[in-house]
């Protein structure tokens, strides 16, 4: 059997392992799932017109749904790749990637297994973040079916980057307890990100902090895509931030891997 057929079967059997995992334990899924929902929830009924109406426009929470939206899923793809970092950690500590190490397999399909089935749970999530979306008025007519599908690669492009980065932040962390909280950041970068106000509505010592970071040209990049506003060069960013993410996550990853646990 050729190395490419063999690194296949393995990361093959690795992403059903993952998968399996995920169906049989879909508490922590659900909770990281229920993150972003109620904040949806909470941003447009509670504060939808208030921060309409903040933002220059009428006292309108159907305005606020749209700007909110594209923010609100960039959330779900990061709160799904925390669970990606719990799982490897708690593959650390209870020594399967050491039983791994010695097994007759493709090495990188331990770490393949979990990447492809977190992003296919990201793209999950996100679709059902964003069919309680349009279920309480998101709308996007006048997206076409290009933007649509540059919008789907954009998506995935960034879980991808995200779960390289928990991946390696899974790995080195010594509990599960600890991999939740190194992967916070990820979480909480889009809370200060123009996800819920746009950047020069925000104090001025803090739009550099919003600006450049790697969620603000992710949003506006899909904002654009979906509502038809102007991207400018947020695309490209938001790309380079995320190809920049993906070789940071997988060669540290790769490095923690390889590294001699004795």
């Amino acid at each position: 059997m050729s190395s490419l057929s063999l690194a296949v079967r393995d990361s093959s059997t690795m992403l059903r392992r993952n998968l399996l995992h995920a169906r049989r334990y879909p508490s922590l899924t659900l909770n990281l799932l229920l993150t972003p929902v109620v904040l949806l929830l909470l941003f447009v009924y509670i504060f939808g017109d208030v921060m309409s109406a903040g933002m220059g426009g009428e006292a309108d929470r159907t305005q606020y749904i749209a700007y909110i939206v594209p923010g609100i899923l960039m959330m779900t793809i990061a709160g799904t790749v925390v669970g990606t970092a719990v799982s490897l950690s708690n593959d650390m500590t209870e020594g399967i990637i050491a039983r791994f190490r010695t097994m007759p397999i493709h090495r990188g399909s331990v770490l393949i297994g979990h990447v492809i089935g977190s992003v296919l749970q990201s793209v999950a999530s996100v679709a059902l973040v964003g069919a309680v979306a349009v279920a309480i008025g998101f709308r996007a007519t006048d997206a076409t079916a290009l933007e649509w599908l540059a919008a789907f690669g954009l998506t995935t492009l960034i879980a991808l980057a995200l779960t390289w980065i928990a991946v390696a932040m899974g790995m080195i962390s010594p509990n599960a307890e600890a991999a939740s909280n190194n992967a916070m950041p990820l979480i909480i970068l889009p809370l200060i990100s123009s996800a819920f106000v746009p950047v020069h509505a925000m104090p001025g010592w803090f739009q550099p902090i919003a600006q450049y970071q790697p969620f603000t040209p992710a949003i506006e990049t899909l904002r654009g895509l979906l509502l038809g506003t102007d991207i400018g060069n947020n695309g490209w960013l938001a790309v380079a931030w995320c190809l920049a993410m993906t070789a940071l996550g997988y060669t540290w990853s790769k490095t923690v891997f390889n590294r001699d646990p004795n």
